[in-house]
């Protein structure tokens, strides 16, 4: 018998009498298949009551146990409707002695046992509902319905909640059901005389498995978890649920919606309901602030259950009390609930496969997850058995000893290993997750005597914040208060982190999500501490984008840099799978935000120096770039057409193309296109070619520009293009070329030196790439034009603008705009093969415009001046000034220059200009020295 062969592990007869009358219901049986039922038996009243009834049915499902369930479940559907009660109430008994024998066994695992019992939990409501609602069809009460339309029930579905929802029905499990119907399928004036046949027909279905009758029942059926069930019907419309859960659902039912699944009736509309509840159930955000919602549920349970104090083995709770059941189902679907609206792989109904699924993605120690696993199946498998003795639904250990003695003999143990055990299990699960939802209480916020030297009048006034105005934000607060405290007080200066913080605080719009996510996750509060007391930029960026932070506990913050083909591809896919265009650029803003913060955290804490850091701030706008054209493209083209002729190419100019951006750049681009001799687009909207691709470059500035919720991506500067702003905004590629080579002045050859394809049509894009460098080489075979040229711009550029002090890395003579000018020379004198400063000067060498020594001198010059740019400009948006500067911020810009101190710094810093003006003026023949 195949049932014999699988079997792993024996119960114990408790009671030799009754192990004695299963014996004589089987006497065909030997072995440790007979041992099996003896124990079973001995054990359970229930089960030696269903062996009495179904002995010959078992007999023959022991040779093949699945295919004998599969039968059973054939054989209903074939039952009609007069007859399905009794017959459901015959399967029940069938399918309760065949699973509790597995079970026992060990012939199939808990998942098997849970999945058998939900499978026919499944087909019980399905065929009770198929019986109601045909009753309903053939009395006319369901307008415009026959029986073709039973198949999906008349547009009815019935979303399975729980444990049934996840597959993991217990033995003795009520079943949780909401019952829904799609209201499109009615007229209007239907919609009353069908919703009456609905409610009707599950009243019907309820009563057909809820009723006990001389046969027994089928499952107690619980249609509670609807929306507002003191007040609604037991089938309501999906649009009223809706609505409800929109404006008033809850924690605890988004955690219940965790499990949801439609298995029964218009599957088709139970999962687009499912989908429009997504945003509801799944926030886009990491959702911190669930952690206390369930920890107040879980208190709430505790007292109502009265299951508060210490674990006490007689009468425990498996399931509600302290380290059970529920503590590791509320400590899995938090985390969902906190970060699964950011990865939908996270979205799992089962408890197991969700820890490990958690576990995978780091959100989850791998340790732990392991633990509650094996704890949680372990937990269990003592539920069935206490289930099984009498089919109750109950969830408490015996509360006697013989009664303990009863359970040990059912799972095949002695007494005291089975107590110690549970006992070990219990504890270690409610120390796993009681640490993750009350963790121990912080310390006054008065211990430690260097919270003294903080400013009290500024601490006091921080009730006063919109973050701290609601009760809930404020008890977390005060929770969090003593270590923020600590942290700016050791601080290298703590008033001015304390202030700089205060700024922070106060520019919060609501502090309960921003706490929650700091009480889970304690080094975000030295993270936060670090960048308000040295890049209030960063900060008030912060106080705004808060939801930023969640990068930082994603898993991945601190792994290395991606290429900009996988930053491209992660955002691509995220823009993929959102179908309205507005939610994706929002989406990309927030993607964007995300990486942006993670390339500032690095830089911050000297992961990254400044030449790394301007790398990655272009690589991500690139990567935006190259992303989001695509759906700017197919946006555009619904209406218009495809793109006439080849299509066009976005071309990154200046830093961009150069690949270098500080952390606020603009981005500098052109759009060219290649017409091909084609005159109009062929969309619904046909566009004339030029007009369609000025409006196509619009909607990629619209799309990259716009403020939005979630603010503007990038600002785009596209006065490089050709005639500048007096130009057309997409430019023809014939126009391009021969603009270029007959029109163009020296300035737009010099802007070429740092422009390169960065999306859109490749073939052009590598057209471009040869015609830059034919041109470039071309133009710069006359030396004494680019000589000239140069230095009258260098004269215009010095009258123009002025730096801003002596702290000004970018404007001023032996600058950084002077040098990035002058060795653009020197990369048109080299044919400007390559965008990079670097290249440039080492162009003017090769062409003997300056000697090593001076080229060194340029380099060394500039390097210093783009790591004092890059860092002034990430710690504020204004000029920097050394004399107010905050410890912090000057420990940076000296981490970043090599310098001892900012006086030594000013003097170096004065030095290399001079020395890089003196070799441009030399260079230039003085000309535009003035500057």
């Amino acid at each position: 018998m195949e049932f014999a062969q699988k079997i792993t592990r024996l119960p114990r007869a408790f009671d030799a009498e009754r192990a004695l009358q299963a014996q004589q219901l089987f006497p065909e049986l030997s072995g440790e298949l007979l041992a099996l039922v003896e124990g079973a038996a001995g054990c359970s009243p229930y089960l030696l009551s269903l062996m009495s009834r179904e002995a010959t049915w078992m007999s023959e499902a022991f040779d093949a146990p699945e295919l004998a369930l599969r039968a059973e479940f054939a054989r209903l559907a074939e039952v009609g409707a007069p007859d399905l009660g009794s017959e459901l109430r015959r399967a029940k008994k069938r399918v309760a002695l065949l699973t509790g024998l597995a079970d026992l066994g060990g012939v199939w695992a808990l998942e098997e046992v849970t999945g058998a019992l939900t499978e026919f939990a499944d087909l019980s409501v399905s065929l009770s509902l198929r019986a109601s609602l045909g009753a309903e069809i053939k009395r006319g009460k369901l307008p415009g319905m026959t029986e073709a339309d039973l198949g999906t029930l008349g547009g009815m579905f019935v979303l399975s909640m729980g444990k049934m929802g996840a597959y993991e029905l217990n033995y003795s499990s009520d079943i949780d059901l909401i019952c829904l119907f799609d209201e499109t399928r009615f007229e209007r004036d239907d919609f009353f005389e069908a919703r009456k046949a609905f409610i009707k027909a599950t009243r019907a279905m309820s009563a057909m498995l809820n009723d006990r009758t001389a046969e027994g029942y089928v499952f107690r059926t619980d249609l509670r978890l609807r929306p507002d069930p003191a007040v609604t019907p037991v089938c309501m419309a999906a649009e009223a649920a809706e609505r409800y859960y929109e404006s008033l659902g809850r924690t605890w039912e988004r955690a219940a919606y965790i499990k949801a699944r439609c298995g029964v009736g218009d599957v088709a509309a139970g999962e687009a309901f499912l989908e429009t509840l997504r945003p509801f159930v799944w926030r886009k955000h990491l959702d911190f602030a669930a952690i206390e919602d369930a920890h107040n549920m879980r208190l709430r349970i505790r007292e109502h259950k009265g299951l508060g104090g210490a674990i006490e083995l007689l009468g425990h709770n498996m399931k509600l009390g302290r380290g059970g059941i529920r503590e590791i189902e509320f400590f899995t679907q938090t985390r969902q609930l906190i970060s699964g609206g950011r990865d939908a792989e996270l979205r799992e109904r089962r408890t197991v496969p969700a820890l490990a699924r958690l576990a995978e993605k780091g959100w989850v120690p791998q340790d732990v997850a392991d633990v509650l696993s094996t704890h949680y199946r372990a937990h269990r498998e003592v539920e069935h058995r206490v289930q099984m003795i009498a089919d109750q639904q109950t969830h408490l250990l015996p509360s006697s000893g013989e009664g303990m003695e009863q359970l040990a003999a059912f799972m095949g143990r002695e007494r005291a290993s089975l107590e110690a055990e549970l006992r070990e299990r219990l504890e270690e699960v409610h120390e796993l997750t009681e640490g993750f939802f009350a963790p121990d209480a912080i310390a006054p916020e008065a211990a430690g005597p260097e919270l003294e030297t903080l400013d009290q009048d500024v601490i006091s006034r921080w009730p006063t914040y919109a973050a701290l105005r609601s009760e809930r934000g404020t008890q977390i607060f005060n929770r969090l208060k003593p270590d923020i405290l600590r942290a700016l007080a050791l601080s290298s200066d703590p008033h001015a982190a304390l202030l700089a913080f205060d700024g922070f605080l106060a520019g919060l719009p609501a502090g309960v999500q921003l706490f929650s996510l700091f009480e889970a996750n304690p080094q975000l509060v030295d993270l936060v501490v670090d960048i308000v007391s040295t890049a209030p930029a960063l900060a008030r960026h912060l106080s705004r984008n808060s939801a930023v932070f969640d990068a930082v506990i994603g898993g991945d913050f601190f792994s290395d840099w991606p290429s900009v083909a996988a930053l491209a591809g992660e955002l691509g896919a995220l823009l993929t799978a959102e179908e309205d265009y507005e939610r994706k650029l929002d989406l990309a803003r927030r993607w964007n935000k995300e990486w942006h913060f993670r390339v500032g955290v690095h830089f911050l804490r000297g992961l990254t120096g400044a030449e790394e850091a301007g790398t990655q701030y272009a690589q991500l706008a690139e990567a935006a770039l190259v992303a989001l054209w695509p759906e700017v493209v197919a946006q555009f083209e619904e209406k218009h057409g495809p793109q006439p002729g080849k299509g066009a190419t976005v071309i990154g100019m200046g830093s961009l193309g150069a690949g270098r951006l500080t952390s606020a750049s603009d981005l500098d681009i052109i759009v060219i296109y290649d017409p091909e001799d084609v005159e109009m687009s062929t969309g619904r909207r046909p566009l004339a070619t030029r007009p369609y691709y000025a409006r196509l470059t619009q909607a990629l500035v619209t799309a990259v520009s716009a403020p939005m919720a979630e603010g503007r991506l990038y600002e785009l500067d596209m006065r490089l293009r050709p005639s500048g702003n007096q130009g057309p905004v997409a430019t023809s590629w014939p126009a391009f070329k021969s603009y270029q080579q007959s029109e163009a002045w020296l300035w737009e050859h010099l802007a070429l030196v740092r422009a390169r394809p960065i999306c859109g049509l490749a073939s052009l894009g590598t057209e471009f790439t040869a015609f830059r460098q034919a041109i470039l080489a071309e133009k710069g075979q006359d030396r004494s034009r680019t000589r000239n040229g140069v230095a009258e711009m260098r004269s215009k550029i010095a009258t123009a603008k002025s730096p801003s002090g002596p702290w000004d890395a970018k404007l001023g003579a032996g600058r950084l705009q002077d040098i990035e000018l002058f060795s653009q020379m020197g990369a048109l004198a080299a044919g400007g093969a390559s965008v990079r400063v670097q290249a440039g000067v080492k162009g003017l060498l090769e062409a003997g415009l300056v000697d090593k020594a001076a080229s060194q001198a340029l380099m060394r010059a500039y390097r210093l001046l783009w790591a004092l740019n890059l860092s002034t400009r990430f710690l504020s948006d204004k000029p920097f000034d050394a004399d107010s500067a905050s410890v912090g911020a000057a420990q940076l810009v000296l981490r970043e220059t090599g310098a001892n101190c900012l006086a030594s710094l000013q003097t170096e810093l004065q030095s290399c200009a001079n020395a890089a003006a003196a070799i441009i003026a030399a260079t230039l023949g003085g000309a535009g020295d003035e500057g």
